[in-house]
């Protein structure tokens, strides 16, 4: 089970009879081209099954053994006074093979006073709104005709995938910039041009990105095995969206955790390569142990070495993405967990959609369906937890943190007590003593070690400064730290004025705030020769 690749439809239904073979051929390219380039996850298609392009798109899916999906502006017996008896049957019959069929939720606010026409223009602008924010690229059959405003058409439903120009109830929406549309140019009933070649629209490396990415996330997925600790309560069986948040987040959280070891690994090994390479060269030159220069190759080979299998591997960012898609996942876990329809991707900062817009995308298109039917406590399962989860990081970071200081402290220390006892030597026995001092090679020999120690120390803290400073301790406490009062004052605003809509989307956005920051900041500290 991965993150499926959502095919949005949108289309008019005046198709001219005569360009039906045409198009379903460029259809069916459309998809199995989509299927090849993303060979470890599946295809998922989201129709309206209106007459016309929908209906067109929606049966080359099923001839392709791709899951249909229905999004609907009104409950199947209402939406189906818009067909005609001819119409109605092919309706029926795709709503049959149909995975999931069910309404969509108003997404901006429903006009008041609005007559009956206006209203169902108003579902059907919801409908074409929610394909478009849930879909990965969306095919418009569609004879290129320009967006009105408050529009509820196939020029409607392109611009709210490619601008986003629409105005959700609770505020305008951000888009991460990966939606893509392809064009099927589609001439209305009784135009005379031909159909035209297809086109691409948006942005289309950010949209290659989103399906490497994903596609990339759903080969791991698929080799791991999910760990046998649940996120949510035993009290959340049955709901099949939750069950599957839950097994993509522990894959996402395996993945991420083994990434890291390999990182903290990498980070490792050249710290030690660094700091063994620094002292080996010291010898070479002051002790004048020339197999020392064997020693100094061998770690510049090791430091090489292990930056080639860290870019191989790609363990830092699928470290920081994988940790971030898990935050995502378990978020809107809870949420729906806790009753609310939120989407996730809604609250991501305009930073996290920028560096993580793959993840925005997944996030929507594992929301695709029915919203919550129940409503659960999450105050022990979600806000306890985290804030217990804060509290224990903290002081673990914090340990680190010290241990590190220590080091460091400890090494300054030591480096004036050498450099007391070489000031010491020289005014006692060598070139700043006024009395005769020791013999050349003597003298020699003493500050060659003396040499040596304070080099010693100094890769002693490059190792130190080099690894920990890579792991930003002292940011990771501050943040910790923060959230664990964030949780605790939750919790209060939790006993005192209930798990209320305010409340959860509050939480959802400090959480996904604060690992949106988390992100940023080790994005920044990726392998390299530097430590």
């Amino acid at each position: 089970m991965g993150i499926p690749i959502i095919v949005g439809v949108t289309g008019h239904r005046a198709l001219r009879e005569q360009d039906l073979p045409e198009l379903r051929e460029k259809v069916k390219k459309e998809l199995e081209g989509l299927a090849a380039r993303c060979p470890d996850s599946e295809l998922v298609m989201l129709s309206a099954v209106a007459s016309g392009g929908d209906t067109v798109c929606a049966e080359c899916a099923l001839e392709l053994g791709i899951r249909l999906i229905c999004p609907l502006p009104f409950p199947v017996e209402e939406y189906r006074k818009d067909f005609s008896e001819e119409e109605a049957v092919v309706f029926d019959g795709l709503l049959s093979k149909a995975d999931a069929v069910f309404s969509v939720p108003d997404i901006e606010k429903a006009p008041d006073g609005a007559s009956t026409g206006a209203y169902r223009d108003f579902r059907y602008r919801q409908t074409g709104i929610y394909i478009a924010r849930h879909s990965h690229v969306l095919l418009a059959l569609w004879d290129g005709g320009a967006p009105k405003p408050g529009g509820c058409g196939t020029a409607e439903a392109v611009d709210f995938a490619l601008s986003g120009n629409y105005l959700p109830a609770d505020g305008p929406a951000l888009l991460h910039g990966g939606t893509a549309v392809i064009r099927i140019p589609a001439p209305r009933d009784g135009a005379d041009d031909a159909p035209g070649p297809r086109r691409f629209l948006g942005e289309e490396q950010a949209f290659q990105e989103i399906l490497e990415k994903t596609d990339a996330f759903n080969r791991l997925a698929g080799a791991e095995s999910a760990p046998p600790e649940h996120l949510l309560p035993e009290d959340s069986g049955g709901d099949p969206h939750l069950e599957k948040m839950e097994t993509l987040y522990q894959s996402a959280e395996t993945i991420s955790m083994k990434a890291a070891g390999t990182y903290r690994r990498v980070l490792a090994a050249l710290a030690v390569s660094g700091t063994v390479l620094t002292l080996a060269f010291l010898l070479y030159d002051e002790a004048e142990l020339c197999g020392m220069i064997l020693l100094c190759g061998a770690m510049l080979v090791c430091a090489a070495a292990c930056l080639r299998h860290a870019v191989r591997s790609d363990c830092h960012a699928r470290y920081v993405d994988c940790r971030a898609l898990a935050e995502g996942l378990r978020v809107q876990a809870f949420l729906r967990y806790a009753g609310s329809a939120k989407p996730v991707a809604d609250l991501f900062s305009w930073t996290q959609l920028s560096e993580s817009g793959w993840i925005a995308a997944a996030m929507n298109a594992v929301t695709v369906g029915e919203g919550p039917a129940e409503t659960h406590d999450i105050s022990a399962c979600w806000v306890e937890d985290q804030r217990a989860y804060h509290e224990k990081a903290s002081g673990k970071k914090t340990r680190l943190l010290v241990r590190n200081e220590r080091l460091v402290k400890a090494a300054g220390v030591m480096s004036i007590v050498l450099y007391l006892a070489v000031l010491l030597f020289e005014l006692t026995l060598g070139g700043l003593s006024p009395a005769a001092g020791l013999a050349d090679d003597v003298l020699n020999f003493y500050r060659a070690g003396f040499k040596i120690a304070l080099g010693s120390l100094s890769a002693a803290t490059l190792f130190a400064s080099g690894y920990y400073g890579k792991l930003s301790l002292s940011r990771q406490v501050s943040d910790h730290e923060k959230m664990e009062r964030f949780y605790k004052k939750i919790g209060e605003q939790l006993t005192l004025w209930g798990q209320s809509e305010e409340l959860l989307t509050r939480l959802a956005r400090e959480e996904l705030m604060e690992n949106g920051n988390w992100c940023s900041y080790q994005r920044d500290n990726a392998p390299d020769l530097s430590i």
